[in-house]
């Protein structure tokens, strides 16, 4: 189902420069029991992202009256929002009034196994990089060519994700997930000065980590860090947090670490009554 500009269709116009170019940026948000989870937090990221993008302002009360008015309707899935520049002009130049649209739409929850929660999933290094401006670093923004080929390097469905380098060559994020690596007793993730997607589990999981008094720290990070870890795991609004068992051909313990946020997040989710 969907909502397109608060009405029930299926079409956006053609002349759409988000279809056109790719201007705009989104939002993916979990249901669970017919509630989206950290709706505000993706609020604020969309609002972020529009000012980045010279976007106006969205009108973020109505935005999520329309996503609760989708996941009212699911005991659990997903639900995407969009918003585009709208339509305007053939060239790049900005149409002179912009009239964005908004399109929200009601997915099906992924049919992810529990075992990828409790044993972890098996990663690998992409050959596709991520371009990197410090201007749209951190900005779900709808340009997601690098990414779609990086996803299309693999077909074996033992390999659950694949992580990505800038063009220096450190690792930035994964296809569809943040990533973090335990070293040492450090939680540390990629900085995204450059490029990389903000998630918003992944502020959640680092204020966690700080609750726990577990130092965490944003740095560059080589491929070879990876492999002289001792945990790792991934994280989206999706997929919650998921150990890595395996990169490449080394194989990775669940740690203690990794649980102890696993089971953090889950509290945060799903509040005891």
């Amino acid at each position: 189902m969907f909502l397109i500009n608060g009405e029930r269709r299926q079409t956006v116009d053609a002349a759409d420069r988000g279809f056109q170019y790719g201007d705009g940026l989104f939002e993916t948000l979990a249901v669970s029991q017919g509630r989206l989870q950290f709706l505000q937090q993706h609020l604020k990221r969309l609002a972020l992202g529009c000012a980045k993008l010279l976007l106006p302002e969205p009108d973020l009360q109505l935005l999520a009256a329309e996503a609760q008015q989708l996941a009212a309707q699911a005991e659990q899935g997903v639900v995407k929002i969009i918003i585009t520049r709208g339509s305007g002009g053939r060239g790049y130049r900005q149409p002179g009034v912009i009239s964005t649209t908004r399109v929200l739409g009601l997915y099906p929850y992924p049919n992810y196994p529990a075992d990828y929660q409790q044993h972890g999933v098996v990663v690998r290094l992409c050959q596709q990089r991520v371009s990197g401006t410090a201007a749209l670093a951190g900005v779900k923004h709808l340009n997601r060519l690098e990414q779609i080929l990086a996803r299309a390097e693999w077909q074996d469905e033992a390999i659950q994700e694949g992580l990505m380098l800038d063009n220096s060559g450190a690792v930035v994020e994964g296809t569809m997930s943040n990533l973090f690596v335990l070293k040492q007793g450090t939680l540390c993730t990629p900085a995204l000065t450059n490029c990389g997607v903000a998630g918003i589990i992944r502020e959640i999981v680092m204020n966690l980590a700080a609750q726990q008094h577990i130092p965490v720290l944003e740095t560059v990070l080589p491929p070879q860090a990876l492999f002289q870890a001792d945990e790792i795991f991934l994280t989206n609004s999706v997929i919650g947090i998921w150990p890595v068992r395996q990169l490449e051909q080394q194989s990775f313990p669940v740690g203690a670490v990794t649980r102890v946020l696993q089971n953090q997040f889950k509290a945060l989710c799903h509040p005891a009554a």
